[in-house]
């Protein structure tokens, strides 16, 4: 294998390989990226078994062939090098030559035989009658992504929770488009959002997406406003934009029943400004600890203290304005929740808390976003 290409297009591709590439695997391959040239251009893959990506880039192809070596050190190395055409040689014997300009290096490599498949298996791609796909714009999945990830659980022994459900919403007949939602929780709170799509959504299975595999999706989706094609194949879920085809295996296991946590009874209707709550909230969770992030909301009718207390730190109050038309009730939730959920909401933002009562959980949307809702769970604070 022998080619060359530019070090801004390795680099770029180098990049997205990082976050797939397993660091701490008994297998060494795993921390590999594996290098295929073609017809006129360069593939770059990585996997940890459950996450793959391969990304292609423009090259200029001497010999074709394979090679892997050390995914991280390979990154760390075209990073610092000068803006100059970059070769990439095997030399066989287990080593592969990088060279730019007077720059030469030797890295070790393994047999790329070994190298585990990436994607669904040849087997998967030839039965397309299960091949279900759904498009929609990069930006619309990379907001789905962001506002519900932030709320999936991180324990990863209890693997439903740890990703993020996705369905087909209920859609009319004979409709040319759709929506898909998108649900996580990590037993404390519960973030959904909906959004339409360009290709109807109706044969698409309801499943899990692990964590990692959507940490590396939205990492993909950051730039650009084209449409992506987001499949499922059998177990394995893949994403395609432009270049680069991203694909994780599907979360084993069922999702529990999301409706039943959504309150329907809304005794008590608070709004307020997101700037207001948001600025509130980081400023006293100062005075909390990891393992006591509680806020007490004192809500009455024209105003709303937020308060702390941590006996080993201190205290604070900060009072914001809202629309409140009904009785003073207390109530206490995990201050971290609410933050983490106002800091992926759209800024200037009018927000809206139901209440049934002071120990029921709350609901939270959001003015400008009404396929959003957030439930959180209250907590005793004494």
């Amino acid at each position: 294998m022998e080619s060359t290409l530019e070090k801004e297009d390795l680099l770029r591709c180098l990049y997205l390989v990082q976050g797939v590439v397993e660091k701490r695997s008994t297998l060494p391959i795993l921390s590999h990226v594996l290098i295929e040239s073609g017809e006129g251009e360069l593939s770059l893959g990585a996997t940890d078994l459950e996450v793959g990506l391969r990304q292609r880039c423009k090259a200029t192809v001497k010999k074709n062939g394979a090679v892997t070596t050390d995914a991280r050190k390979l990154y760390e190395i075209i990073r610092e090098l000068p803006p100059n055409l970059v070769s990439l040689r095997s030399t066989g014997n287990g080593w592969v030559e990088v060279s730019s300009g007077r720059s030469r290096f030797r890295m070790a490599s393994l047999d790329p035989k070994e190298f585990p498949a990436i994607g669904p298996s040849s087997s998967t791609r030839d039965d397309e009658e299960k091949k279900v796909a759904v498009s929609l714009p990069s930006q619309t999945l990379r907001e789905m992504i962001e506002k519900t990830l932030f709320a999936a659980s991180p324990d990863e022994s209890r693997p439903n929770l740890s990703g993020v459900y996705i369905e087909p919403c209920n859609a009319n007949k004979g409709q040319k488009t759709g929506k898909i939602r998108m649900v996580s929780s990590d037993g404390h709170r519960l973030a959904l959002i909906e959004r339409e799509t360009v290709s109807p959504p109706s044969s698409w299975p309801s499943t899990i997406l692990p964590r990692k595999g959507l940490v590396e999706a939205r990492k993909l989706l950051e730039k650009g406003e084209e449409n992506v094609e987001f499949t499922i194949h059998g177990s394995i879920a893949t994403l395609v934009k432009e270049t680069t085809e991203l694909s994780m295996r599907l979360v084993e296991g069922e999702f529990p029943d999301y409706q039943q946590v959504i309150p329907r009874e809304k005794n008590h209707e608070i709004s307020f400004s997101r700037e207001d709550l948001l600025g509130a909230l980081r400023r006293l969770l100062v005075l909390t600890t990891e393992r006591s992030r509680g806020v007490k909301l004192q809500i009455e009718k024209e105003k709303m203290e937020v308060s702390v207390n941590t006996p080993d730190l201190g205290e604070g109050v900060e009072e914001i304005a809202i629309d409140h038309g009904g009785d003073t009730l207390i109530i206490g939730f995990n201050g971290r929740y609410l933050t983490e959920m106002l800091t992926v909401i759209g800024e200037e933002q009018k927000m809206t808390l139901y209440l049934k009562d002071e120990a029921s959980p709350g609901l939270i949307t959001a003015e400008k976003d009404s396929d959003f809702s957030y439930v959180v769970m209250p907590m005793r604070i004494f």
